[in-house]
């Protein structure tokens, strides 16, 4: 039974010696001749007689110490001891105060770095994270609160990059999972937000869909007195029309140009699923040339200022503008679009067909299952019909046959 009530825990004077108040049920208040009062509980664990200490009034008060006590016997009764539970519940204080979100991020994006993740996309993650950092980046992973994320995310929203804040809530969610499956979290707040940021409107990439602004757009790339290397990534973009990121990636060792094939890691691919890439002769022509410039190196297009990196994802667009060409009517990406729409209404090809050249993923599972299909020997016959196209309205309608020099030596050979 309690026997201490709060005015006599107040008005406990010091003594010469240590003395205790007692509440009963092993807890008692301990006061010192310094006048420092606290609170301890004493019990019987396993036949051994131990003191469990609860802190000191009064930042501790007396309800809250016959609360304490009351979950130690509720541990007691249930086999554990108290002493143990304490150290357990302070060293996992001290570790998730060391487990803030910037030292799980910072973990887990390199994780990803291990597992291939390709660069540019390793960029736009620290890119995202680091806007989230200055809000959440020293708080424990497994304190922050849905409304905390949500902070961060309204101040990228407010600047009016919706899309911005709507990937950012995907990848701070990847953190938070990643911080589940380690076992420094048990939620993921971020989950909590889906619905609560402006949808951004589609915004689709400019691109050249008609014949005769094609062929002008052919005839401006020929004309072209930039850099080589700029011009025949060009000319490539419109012959092979894969990512720009794919094309500027592209190493000389991922061709055999015996079999007149480009094979790109799945690391390289948007989807991480291994593509092929016929070459015409007109793009194994293109190459042989730019071999004479690159070919000694890793890529085929390699950073003006060092051989290391590929070139710059600006390069073609910078291009296409000192063509004429401006960023609301054709973008690198564009070529993409402007085979696929041209071929498309050429009628000649297996939709399905294009698609595959274009390395696009089905987006209906019960489809994708029954179209598992590569087109290999179409899609062959429809790359160089394209480079044919290509070269006819780039010619204003007449027809052309190329004739490029022997190919070159198979890089991997």
């Amino acid at each position: 039974m309690a026997t201490l009530f709060a005015t006599t825990v107040a008005n406990a004077k010091p003594r010469d010696r240590d003395y205790k108040l007692s509440d009963g049920a092993g807890l008692y208040l301990l006061v010192r001749p310094n006048g420092t009062k606290l609170w301890r509980l004493n019990y019987r664990f396993l036949e051994k007689h131990r003191t469990l200490a609860f802190g000191a009034w009064p930042e501790v008060t007396l309800a809250d110490a016959r609360e304490r006590r009351e979950e130690a016997r509720r541990l007691l009764a249930a086999g554990t001891d108290p002493s143990h539970q304490q150290k357990v519940d302070a060293a996992r204080a001290r570790v998730e105060e060391n487990d803030t979100f910037k030292v799980v991020a910072l973990e887990w994006l390199a994780k990803n770095e291990r597992e291939g993740i390709a660069e540019i996309t390793l960029s736009k993650m620290r890119w995202l994270l680091d806007k989230a950092y200055p809000r959440i980046g020293n708080r424990p992973v497994a304190k922050i609160t849905a409304q905390e994320v949500l902070a961060c995310l309204r101040a990228v929203e407010a600047t009016g990059r919706h899309e911005s804040a709507r990937r950012m809530r995907s990848v701070l969610s990847r953190v938070f999972r990643y911080a589940i499956a380690t076992t420094r979290a048990e939620r993921d707040p971020a989950s909590d937000l889906r619905g609560a940021l402006t949808v951004p409107k589609a915004k689709h990439l400019a691109a050249i869909t008609t014949e005769d602004r094609a062929g002008d757009l052919m005839r401006a790339i020929e004309g072209y007195s930039g850099h080589t290397i700029t011009l025949y990534a060009l000319k490539l973009s419109a012959h092979l029309f894969v990512r720009p990121g794919e094309l500027r990636q592209a190493e000389w060792a991922e061709f055999d140009f015996d079999r007149s094939i480009w094979n790109i890691p799945a690391e390289k691919m948007k989807m991480r699923r291994p593509h092929r890439v016929p070459l015409s002769s007109q793009a194994v022509g293109l190459f042989e040339s730019l071999w004479d410039l690159t070919g000694e190196g890793r890529y085929c297009f390699p950073s003006f200022r060092t051989g290391k990196r590929p070139m710059s994802e600006n390069t073609v667009n910078a291009a296409l503008r000192a063509l004429g060409f401006g960023q609301d009517e054709m973008t690198a990406h564009g070529f993409r679009a402007m085979a696929a729409t041209l071929l498309n209404e050429c009628g000649r090809f297996n939709p399905d067909a294009i698609e595959r050249q274009l390395a696009h993923m089905e987006n209906n599972g019960v489809r994708r299952a029954y179209t598992r299909g590569e087109y290999w020997n179409e899609r062959i016959k429809l790359m160089q019909f394209w480079s044919d196209e290509l070269d006819r309205l780039r010619a204003g309608g007449k027809a052309l046959k190329p004739n490029f020099p022997g190919r070159p030596r198979s890089a991997a050979a």
